[in-house]
This record gives C-alpha cells, structure tokens and sequence, in this order.
C-alpha cells in the first residue's frame, strides 16, 4: 500500500528556542502522525528567548503583559506562578496572595515560565511519541537549499557537522545589533547593559518606551536603589553617584502611558467587524485606508461620543487625529502628564472602569494591522501617523515603571530632551553629541541606543546563502508565513518579527508569537514535499 507523503514523518528543525518557537513547537506536537523535531538554541539558556533571559535582562525590568493575555501552553502564566514556591516568589518580591492575572512581573520571571513549558512540552511530545531533540550553545551560520531539503551549517566552535532536514523554521526573534562602538556606546538594552558598569556620567537613552527605561533601570541600580513606603517610592542615590544624569530622548518628547483597565475579553467592535474589514478590502487597494478610518470613526462615535468630539473626528483625517491625539502631552511637561496619568489609572483599575476610547482604539489597531500590508504606497505614508496612536496605545507600560521614572526624575537623576524628527548623533571619540531639530547641542560620555526593533530585509539576513537567494527590500512569506519562493514555499518558515514588521506593523507581542506558531505549523503538516 502506497502510503501518501504528507502523512510521513517530516524532519524539522527550529532556529530558536523563545516564545515563537516553543507556541510553534505546542501546534507540531498535536499531530497524530510522529515528528522529527530538532531544536537549536545559540544561547546557554533555552526557553528564555529575548528580552526575558536572565543574560539580558535584571529583575527590576517588567513585561508590560499580564497572565489574561498570554496566550497559555500546557498551562497559564498566573498557574505556573501559584505553584512556585513562595522562595521563589520572594525573590521578585511577589507573595501568593498578590498573584493575580492582571499582575505586571519581571521579564526574567515570565522567561523561566516558558523555559519551564520548553521542557514540558518536550516531554509531552515525547510521550505521543514524536522524536524531539534540543541543542544549547549551537549557532546556525547558514540555511542551504540542497537536494529536495534544506540543509543547516553551524558554527565551527559548536562542533556539529551539517544536517538536512525537510522543514525549518527560523524563529530568530528580535534582532538586537552588539555594540562596535566602544565602551561608551551601546546598540541596545539587551547586550552588555545588563552586566558592564557604566559611569556616574552623563548618560544619553535614545527611547522613551519600556525599553528606554529598562534601560534607565539598568543604569540607575548601578547607582542608587528604589525604597517603597505605602504609595510612596524614593529613589537613593549611592554615596558616590552625585554625576549621575540620565536623559532619555525621543523625536516627541514623551513618555508612554501607564497601562490602563481594559474589558477582557474585550467587548465586540459594531461597526468594524470581520465583514466590513472583508468588504473594505474586497474593493481593493485604492482607497482602502479611508474606508477604515471611516469605519473607525464611526466606532468611535459609537463608543464615546464625547471623546469623538472633542477629537473633531467628524471631520478629521487619520493624520489629523494623530495630531490631536498627541497634542495635549505635547504641550505638558512630560514628568507632569506622567503623574496625572498615573492618577487617573490607579483610580480606573481600582473601579475596573475601562475608558472607552482607549479600549476601542486598542482593538481596531488589530483590524488595521489585517489590511496593513494592502495599503498602496501612498496610504503606507499616510497610515504613519495613525500607527503611532495604536502603537503609543496598546504599548503602555507598567504602572510601576513610570512611579520609578517619577522617581528618578524628583532625586535629579531623569530627564526628557525632545529630538524633533530631524535630529542627528555624532560619536566624537570620547562622546556622542547629539543635536536636535532645535538646535540644541548635548554630550553624553555614555549613550544606549532603546529604539526598539527596527523593520529588516533580506540583506540584514545572517545566512548568506538565503540572503543571495532572496530578492532585494522585504523578504516575501506566504500567509502561513514561508519564505515565498520556488526555492523556499513550503518548506522554510521565517515568524521572526524584524522581518515581517513591514506587513504585520504591530507583530512585536506574545498573542503575535501564539498566531505565528499556529500558521507555521499548519504550513509544515499540510506540506507534501513530493507535489510541491
């Protein structure tokens, strides 16, 4: 009997060990036919993925993301956490009690439970009889189309010879460029911040998102150390910390907004639902982006009429709404919008009242982020500005993150400098100056680089042979997110965030990670390798 080749054991391997790779991994394994499956980690600690290692990031540092939105493995986030032991949980200065699924807890935390889930699910796997192998330590240097598979080439220093398989998935995750620069100039939060001392200086973070204060964090603990008594938190400085100034920077000047009470699940949009998104697109690409903003702007007529108004959206335009969305925090001291806000979330989560403005733009920016990558050129421009508001909206970071910034700012030690967009940093050898729009001129013996994950292409690729292989701009992947060549379609799967942020602007969070996991496997067990 001639068995059909797409119920034969696949060989796959994926490239990555963080949350991509272990939601991926979750899927494969609820096949009935047995899979090889290979795992290769570069780092020591698999599981963890960036920014939740332990080697990138410090217990202060927060993932702005509660156990009610992550999306579960074999168990939830909040469950995992109630059967750790209160040791355990003393060290992050969390008890039992406090546990609940809205709680913002450390990267670090949140890290060693998909570290956990790795081995779980490897185990599971094992049980149904799948062949999982996992790899610490193994760098993949190139991915070669040969013969039919694909083959891996590692790292002379790991010692593994080439192997072939006949899928991989290249869960790489985000792209954090080391530093060249010297000891005065970091390319990221997450490479040496987190165990290099810096100087009681002047300390320039381009960034004011949670990023921008994870690395302020980084810094300031070096320096001085957060005391908390009642509502009141105090940062102290170290005897010896009196030159210590951090200022972070950004092109607007402005802090991001505390994370604020949301209705979960949330409630269903009425006027831009699936089928007026599907009829949007259905009259294609020309003028697609003003059919949703008037789907938007109705929603938002319907959710809160006040707000509509005081908005003129009757009238505006996305890039007219982006503009007096921003303008109030504009044209306040950062640090003040900052404590107001803090006030007015404390008081919401406290009433569980959720703002119905702000929940209904957190839930059209998915419905915007499905017809993104149709947009003609033109309305891409356009759609900028209105992508800034979602992003600023559904980006807001832990409560407790700006009372540290408050903090720092009331001890002397923060500031924020606004850039302007045409701002420009010259490295003068034992400085980074940095002038902005204005004019204005600053030095900074240290300066780190919190922009965040930039958009990449084919040619920011590391394995070169796939990179020749693709052609030049954005690498092309198919809805179930394979690379979309002849070369590639079906068998090699890019879910990597850099390189799909140009179709997918808003893809950079966990329930992102859940969904790439979900189309990437369904694109490996529905291949048949024989009649593609």
């Amino acid at each position: 009997m001639n068995v059909p080749t797409a119920a034969l054991t696949k060989n796959i391997a994926i490239v990555g060990s963080g949350p991509t790779a272990l939601y991926t991994l979750a899927e494969l394994i609820k096949s009935p036919v047995k899979q090889m499956i290979t795992i290769f980690e570069a780092q020591s600690l698999a599981g963890f993925g960036m920014p939740y290692s332990p080697n990138a990031a410090q217990a202060l540092m927060l993932a702005n993301i509660g156990s009610i939105e992550i999306p579960p493995l074999t168990q939830t986030y909040l469950e995992w956490l109630q059967s750790r032991s209160a040791e355990m949980l003393q060290v992050y200065g969390v008890t039992h009690d406090e546990l609940h699924d809205r709680m913002f807890l450390p990267r670090i935390l949140l890290g060693s439970w998909y570290s956990d889930e790795l081995y779980v699910l490897i185990d599971a796997a094992r049980e149904k009889g799948h062949r999982v192998a996992i790899h610490e330590n193994v760098a993949v240097e190139d991915v070669v189309s040969e013969g039919g598979q694909i083959r891996l080439v590692f790292d002379a220093a790991s010692g593994v010879p080439d192997q072939f398989f006949t899928h991989v998935v290249l869960a790489t995750g985000h792209v954090w460029p080391s530093d060249q620069e010297g000891t005065g100039r970091f390319r990221s939060p997450w490479d040496r911040l987190a165990h290099e001392e810096v100087p009681a200086t002047d300390v320039g973070i381009i960034g004011t998102s949670l990023s921008g204060m994870d690395a302020v964090l980084a810094v300031a603990c070096q320096h001085g150390h957060f005391v908390e008594d009642g509502d009141d938190l105090t940062y102290v400085p170290n005897a010896r910390t009196g030159g210590l100034r951090i200022t972070m920077m950004s092109r607007q000047g402005i802090l991001p907004e505390a994370d604020f009470w949301f209705d979960y699940p949330p409630k269903p949009l009425r006027i831009m639902t699936d089928e007026a998104v599907e009829n949007a697109l259905s009259e294609g690409r020309d003028g697609l982006l003003d059919r949703m903003w008037a789907l938007f702007t109705k929603e938002m007529m319907l959710e809160d009429r006040a707000y509509f108004d005081r908005m003129g959206l009757a009238s505006a335009s996305p890039e007219d709404f982006a503009g007096a969305y921003f303008k109030p925090r504009l044209a306040t001291d950062p640090f003040e919008w900052a404590r107001d806000n803090l006030a007015e979330v404390d008081e919401n989560a406290a009433k569980q009242h959720a703002v119905p403005w702000r929940c209904a733009i957190l839930n059209m920016h998915e419905k915007f982020e499905e017809i993104a990558g149709q947009l003609t050129a033109k309305d891409q421009e356009r759609f900028k500005p209105l992508a800034r508001v979602f992003i600023d909206n559904y980006a807001a970071v832990p409560p407790t993150s700006i009372r540290r910034m408050l903090a720092l700012h009331d001890a002397g030690k923060l500031t924020v400098m606004r850039l302007g967009n045409d701002y420009a940093i010259r490295n003068t050898g034992n400085a980074s100056r940095v002038t902005t729009t204005e004019g204005e001129v600053r030095e900074f013996k240290v300066i780190i680089d919190a922009r965040g994950q930039k958009s990449l292409g084919a040619s920011d690729l590391s394995f070169a042979s796939l990179a020749a292989s693709l052609p030049d701009g954005e690498v092309p992947v198919t809805d179930q997110l394979s690379v979309d060549t002849d070369q590639w379609r079906g068998r090699l799967y890019l879910p990597a965030a850099p390189y799909l942020l140009g179709r997918f602007p808003f893809c950079q969070g966990l329930t992102a990670s859940a969904q790439f996991g979900k189309w990437v496997s369904s694109g490996i067990l529905e291949h048949d390798p024989v009649l593609a």
